[in-house]
């Protein structure tokens, strides 16, 4: 493995700018990395080879010339394939779309460019981002680098993994109920939700509207940090962004990283510490709080009644907002189009071609969606559940009245072995039991590696109010100070 890849983004993009390597070299070494591990992982659906070069060739022209460039220019990223991609393959991981090159990029990509990101590809994902494990893409599971007869997490398995196997120093992710913090609390890397409307959805392939949020995943928090102030801030092309510019995270990353909590309240989630958490997972967070409290952090617990309906409300809003926004994939304007023989009518062939574009689970959750939104049910079902999102809302409130930031395990268990869950639905939503109640809340929430159970990694998260996203990323970085980074073994 080239040293190269084995850096972090701030360290590569340092010997970019210096001109100790060019930007083409750190490619080029992050492109083999891929070609000689990624058929064990299968973190990348699509590898931009050209593209990559030749995004790094324009840095390297750049740096010659004289040009001042950006704190991440000549580092590599990949990107979930959740992102449209001009030019570039974008198939949510799934069959409906596969094949289909966008005419434009998404915003928070473009920004990437700007940026002289360098971007490798597009990254596995559970359908539509309909998952928590990265076994339901249509293109086959992602495997976990610290094990690859488990799962890397879900949706967003793919960028995690890729971080894990050392393939790219960065990439994107998007959080809908816990889709960049559970991966990267399975892999023992940094993923971090921003603020909802903090981080553009402009060019985002929708599947809850009120919840999706991109987002940064890396393997350190600083890193994390810098990737979120390239690509978060204000996006007039999408009604749901927020105008205010992205809090200091980075300045906030680099005060945690000299160790000093002092003067910060934490709250452990009571609900949060009880049943449902594997005891090994609960030992690392336990040890963790100690350790956070030993940087001077003050450690009071924070009941949050109604985060136990959090995940009923979630199988709820999420279906009803993913049957709405589906209803566009039907075989007409774009993507798969199947049983188009002159002979079926428009309906015959809208059903055969969602018959054969859908997985199991989307089809499943548009139909959870589809009765939930249906007259006579809407009240029961719709609008109860967003009754509860106001009532975690609440709570979350009302403990950022007493605390700082709200700390978690990230989930309830270590990376499963694949295909262990995905016979139980149930048992397989579960992995977000902890992270969903931020995404109905709207705020940040970051994971963090805090240890060890069993070889596997555990993390920690971290929840702040909203708009306070810099809060978040100085206690991780904290933590990371003591606890370090974590490296898999050897692929």
């Amino acid at each position: 493995m080239s040293d190269l890849t084995r850096l972090t983004a701030v360290e590569i993009a340092g010997l970019v700018a210096g001109g100790e390597t060019s930007a083409v070299e750190v490619t080029r070494a992050h492109l083999d990395r891929i070609a000689a591990v990624d058929d064990r992982v299968h973190a990348f659906l699509h590898v931009d080879t050209e593209g990559a070069l030749a995004a790094a060739r324009a840095v390297d022209e750049r740096r010659a010339a004289g040009e001042e460039l950006g704190p991440l220019a000549g580092v590599p990223v990949a990107v979930k394939d959740v992102l449209t991609t001009k030019g570039v393959p974008t198939t949510v991981g799934s069959k409906i779309l596969e094949g289909w090159r966008p005419p434009y990029d998404a915003t928070i990509v473009q920004r990437l460019r700007e940026a002289g990101t360098v971007m490798l590809g597009k990254t596995n994902m559970d359908e539509f981002a309909m998952g928590s494990s990265t076994e339901y893409s249509a293109y086959g599971p992602t495997r976990n680098p610290w094990d690859t007869d488990r799962i890397p997490g879900g949706s967003g398995g793919g960028s995690a993994a890729a971080l894990a196997a050392y393939e790219a120093p960065l990439s994107i992710g998007s959080d809908t109920g816990g889709s960049i913090r559970q991966p990267g609390a399975v892999t023992g890397t940094v993923g971090a939700k921003p603020t909802y409307g903090g981080t553009s959805r402009y060019g985002l392939v929708a599947f809850s509207s009120s919840l999706d949020t991109p987002g940064p995943c890396a393997r350190t928090v600083l890193d994390a940090a810098l990737l979120h102030q390239v690509i978060g801030g204000h996006d007039p092309r999408d009604s749901t962004s927020i105008p205010a510019p992205v809090p200091d995270v980075v300045a906030a990353a680099k005060l945690g990283a000299t160790g000093d909590l002092t003067g910060v309240r934490l709250g452990v989630v009571s609900e949060f510490t009880g049943e449902g958490a594997e005891p090994g997972v609960m030992a690392a967070f336990r040890e963790s709080v100690d350790t956070l409290a030993k940087l001077g952090a003050e450690i009071v617990e924070v009941s949050c009644p109604h985060f136990k309906y959090a995940l009923p409300a979630y199988y709820l809003i999420a279906p009803s907002e993913c049957s709405s926004n589906l209803a566009r994939f039907d075989g007409v304007r774009f993507g798969l189009r199947v049983g188009d023989d002159g002979n079926r009518s428009l309906e015959e062939v809208m059903s055969l071609t969602r018959e054969a574009g859908f997985g199991p689970e989307v089809k499943r959750r548009i139909m959870i969606g589809t009765y939930a939104l249906s007259s006579g049910y809407y009240d029961a079902y719709y609008g109860q559940a967003q009754k509860v999102r106001t009532l975690i809302t609440r709570d979350f409130t009302a403990a950022f009245e007493r605390v700082d930031a709200l700390i978690s395990p990230t989930t309830p268990f270590v990376a499963f072995p694949l295909g262990a869950r995905t016979s139980d639905p149930y048992q397989m939503y579960l992995a977000d039991l902890f992270t969903i109640p931020t995404n109905l809340y709207g705020g940040p929430g970051i994971s963090v590696p805090c240890g060890l159970s069993d070889g596997l990694p555990v993390g920690l998260q971290v929840m702040a109010p909203t708009m306070a996203d810099d809060r978040m990323y100085r206690v991780a970085a904290a933590l990371e100070s003591v606890v370090g980074t974590f490296t898999p073994p050897a692929l």
